[in-house]
This record gives C-alpha cells, structure tokens and sequence, in this order.
C-alpha cells in the first residue's frame, strides 16, 4: 500500500512538473531521494533472514536486499551507504531485517549489528563424540558433518595436526557465532581447533614446541582433565603420571580404557576390561601414555601437563567430594581405597595399581 501510494503520487508530480524544465526535474529527484529515505517497502512490515556471505561485494548485497523486497532501489541505497560511510562495513553473517524498515535502519543493522548468532558452550573433557553432539543440538553442525570434519586429513594437514583426528584440539569454550551456509560442522570444527592453538599459545609463550612434544602434553592434559574437575589439584596429578612414567610404572588410568571402549561404553567398567589387551588405551596393561588424547583438555589441564607439581606422589584416590587422597607407597594407598572407596561400597579396582 505505501509503495502504490508513493507510485501514484509520483506521477501526479511528473504530470505537474513535466513543463518546468531542469529545475523542476532537479527538485522531482530530491523529492524521489527524501522518500526514499524515509519511506519503507512495506506497511505492515515482514521479518525475513537475510545472509551477507564473507567477501560479498556490496552491489551483490543491495541486489539481493532489493530482491528480498528489503528495499526499493539499489544506486539510492549505495548512496546511501558512500554518503554515510558504510560501504564498506557490511558485515557478513545472518540478521534479522524487516520489510518495515526505511533503508537507513537496515543499512544500521547490516553494518553495526552481530546479527543473528548462536551461542554453544562446549565444556572441558568432551570426547570429539560428544562435542559432536552438543554442536548438532546447538543447530551449528550435524553431528555426522561434525565426525567427518575432526577426522579430515586435509583440515588437519592445515593445522599440523599430525594424528588420526582432531581429538584434543577441540577446545573447550563458549562460542558466539553465525554458522555458514554451506558445511557448518567443519566451520565449527576449524574454529574450535583455530581456539587451540590460540590458547597453546598461553601454555608455550616462547613458541609451539614441535608437533610430537606438545601432543604428548595434549595426551596428558586429557588424562589429568578427565581424572578431576578440581583445579587445584591437577598440576599434583599431572605430577603423578609424570612420576609413574619415569618409573616405568604403568599409568593405570581408568578413563583411557573407557575411551577406547567407545561411544557405546554403558557405564559399567568391568574387571574384564581392566586385562583387555585389545583396547589400545588400556593403561593397565599397555605402558606409558595412550596413543591420543582422551578428551580435549582446558587451559588449565594443559598447564598442568607442562608444569606439573614435583613430589613424590605415585597413587591418588577419589574422597568423594571431588578431592583426592594422594599416597607416596602402594601400603598408603590400599589404605586410602579403604577409607574412602570400599566403605562406600564402590569398586576396588583402584587398589591393584603397582
């Protein structure tokens, strides 16, 4: 209705103004350009999602505003833009516009808005499985797309990341973002990998170590983030397994073996599980480190990793409050499970380490 009523008095106006020559011609563009301005394609309005893709030129944005029914005229709107300075601050992304607005106001929200995003936290010590899950359930990546992704030589090769996929890499963090149009799970993955080495950075400030070091630090930070959430006592873990190691001791850790029975793992680790030689992550029967990362670990799990306590500490065991109880001696130790495992009732498995 408001674009017939603007059509009809426009022409009611060039019939008037058709005998007064250049200077009414001039007075008739002025008059086009102010209801231009301050004149929306459509009254009511309609909300419509319109995309900016990365590198878009802004010609093809106008065009593509004009065929969405944003706006009315594309060489007015990108005068627009030149008069006022944004032409080129166009941000790319997905926004929510309305057919109801006078161009300035989309032209503002096209150049100063975050637009539409999605907000995903993606906590500390989540398998690339479940990452995969939380990222489809946050609608910024199927989960299949996802799995492709973190296991693509190519994406990796871009990395440096020398390993089967990318478990370890995906860090830990909330993420604010409008997903692309094509392939949103690998974007996904790519920024959460690009997040790594960004906090690696903060864990090496002196420069990244060669890819073979730090994954090793990555494999222990996994192990140190799976056995606790209590950041004061992870530089203290990280310590044990490093004392384990040098002793040739046999890590012994539980959530490796639960890691390599898979996404199927019920909950149940049985003792059969524990002489399992076909799991390559079983740390009760195969020494030193796993062959991956576990988890990916925070910034503060890989810290400890690279900056682990010195003691003398070789066993932990979980109180139940979300500490542990470290011993220096096997006796200490079968002590500790006791006290604070079998009196609850809970597996004992932990007191065969050695």
């Amino acid at each position: 209705m408001a674009r017939f009523r603007y059509f009809l008095i426009a022409s009611v106006l060039l019939a008037v103004l058709a005998g007064l020559g250049a200077g009414g011609y001039k007075w008739y563009k002025a008059w086009q350009e102010e209801q231009f301005l301050k004149t929306a394609p459509e009254t009511p309005g309609r909300e419509i999602l319109f995309r900016v893709e990365p590198g878009q030129l802004f010609t093809t944005v106008a065009a593509n505003l004009k065929s969405q029914g944003l706006i009315t005229d594309t060489h007015r709107f990108y005068r627009l833009a030149v008069r006022t300075g944004k032409g080129s601050a166009v941000r790319a992304g997905v926004f929510r516009l309305s057919t109801g607005w006078v161009p300035e106001r989309v032209l503002t929200e096209l150049t100063s808005s975050t637009g539409v995003m999605r907000r995903v936290s993606v906590r500390e010590g989540l398998t690339w499985w479940q990452t995969a899950k939380v990222i489809e359930e946050a609608e910024l990546g199927d989960a299949d797309g996802f799995a492709k992704a973190v296991a693509d030589p190519e994406l990796l090769a871009g990395f440096g990341i020398k390993a089967k996929d990318a478990e370890g890499y995906l860090f830990p963090e909330t993420y604010l973002l409008t997903p692309p149009k094509d392939h949103p799970a690998r974007h996904m993955a790519e920024v959460m990998i690009r997040e790594f080495f960004k906090n690696a950075h903060k864990v090496w400030p002196e420069g990244l170590p060669p890819f073979e070091e730090m994954h090793q630090a990555v494999i222990l930070a996994s192990l140190v983030e799976k056995e606790t959430g209590d950041v004061t006592e992870r530089a203290r873990i990280a310590g044990v397994f490093h004392n384990r190691l040098k002793k040739h001791m046999l890590i012994q850790c539980d959530p490796t073996i639960i890691y390599g029975l898979g996404p199927d793992f019920d909950g149940n680790l049985k003792k059969s599980d524990l002489t399992d030689r076909d799991n390559a992550y079983n740390t009760y029967v195969h020494p030193g480190l796993p062959p991956g990362p576990i988890c990916s670990p925070g910034l503060d799990s890989l810290m400890a990793a690279v900056h682990p306590e010195e003691h003398d500490f070789l066993y932990f065991v979980a109180k139940g409050d979300g500490s542990h109880h470290f011993s220096r001696t096997l006796e200490e130790h079968n002590r500790a499970v006791r006290k604070y495992q079998l009196q609850r009732n809970r597996s004992t498995y932990r007191s065969t380490k050695q």
